[in-house]
């Protein structure tokens, strides 16, 4: 496709992904290791406490999920943590999702979002995962449901981002892990797309995590995290971007030392959090939000009713 081809919204990603060499930041070669002996000497307080028998692991794993959990309500956080999980068709279809994206890649003749979406259940069913199990058993309804709700997401990608190019080294829920004092500390994440790569010190990979709905802190806050364990790897990105599908509108911000270390002290009060949590040495506080309405405790909870209720009678809260 021809840069004269790109709709509207394709454009404005073209255009803000395409950054020449000469515009994009360096960072210093020793980056990782300041930012890992940093982390390491402020989450040395918790070696003690996850190696303790009140702590229920041999080690303490953070993912962009658990950290929200953990800095958001806490009560919801321990209820959360003693819940089974269970795969449905709201929680697969983002790794449906994301494997149509990769299909999209190197799919041959023209794109079509319900022939990717097929083929991306067909792959996943039949790999060693539990998601292969999932599908491979639920209902004919849920994943009639599954295929309706990743077909329309599937449907606007292929709308509003530009075609991906191999040139662009694009990867799809590519692991990033950062390992802290010998293991016992593990921080972990799959962004939903990455592009680019570093070429020596100068940063040029662009991290993207595609939504729906409308913008939240949070969405930039887990994107920060996964520029943190790029930082940790190899050398920062350049570029955070947050991909609202159902807009057609793109959200980004550039990566800067301070930025890094602003994500890594929101990690750093989450572990103790957790830690603390988990030992019983810390009692949990009550934050509601839209969260409430999928909290198992929120019956029992008389904040999250009360928040409930009120976001119910002045339609604050999309229902």
């Amino acid at each position: 496709m021809h840069a004269d081809q790109y709709n509207p919204a394709q454009q404005e990603v073209v255009t803000l992904l395409g950054a020449p060499r000469g515009e994009r930041p360096e960072f210093d070669a020793g980056l990782r290791e300041e930012l890992r002996d940093h982390l390491e000497a402020r989450l040395e307080p918790l070696i003690t406490p996850i190696e303790s028998n009140d702590f229920d692991g041999d080690n303490l794993f953070l993912s962009k999920y658990m950290l929200s959990q953990v800095l958001g309500c806490e009560r919801k956080f321990l209820a959360d943590r003693s819940e089974p999980f269970a795969w449905s068709p709201a929680i697969a279809r983002g790794t449906v999702m994301h494997k149509a994206i990769e299909l999209s890649v190197h799919w041959r003749g023209e794109n079509s979002p319900l022939v990717l979406v097929d083929e991306a259940i067909t792959s996943l069913q039949n790999a060693d995962k539990s998601i292969g199990d999932y599908l491979a058993t639920c209902s004919e309804s849920e994943r009639a449901e599954l295929r309706a709700g990743t077909s329309a997401a599937m449907t606007q990608f292929l709308e509003c981002f530009p075609s991906l190019k191999t040139a662009w080294r694009p990867a799809t829920e590519s692991p990033i892990r950062a390992e802290l004092h010998g293991g016992l500390i593990v921080l972990s994440g799959k962004p939903d797309l990455t592009l680019g790569q570093p070429d020596g010190t100068v940063a040029g990979k662009v991290i993207i995590d595609f939504k729906t709905g409308g913008f939240s802190p949070a969405h930039r806050e887990d994107l920060r995290f996964y520029a943190l364990l790029e930082a940790l790897r190899i050398l920062p990105p350049r570029l955070l971007a947050t991909y609202y599908l159902d807009q057609g509108r793109i959200h980004s911000e550039e990566v800067t030392e301070d930025l890094l270390l602003s994500a890594s002290e929101r990690v750093i009060d989450g572990a103790h959090r957790y830690v603390e949590l988990a030992c019983g040495t810390r009692q949990p506080t009550v934050t509601p939000g839209p969260s409430c309405r999928w909290c198992p405790v929120q019956p029992d909870c008389d904040e999250g009713t009360e928040y409930l209720d009120g976001a119910y009678e002045d339609g604050s809260e999309d229902w």
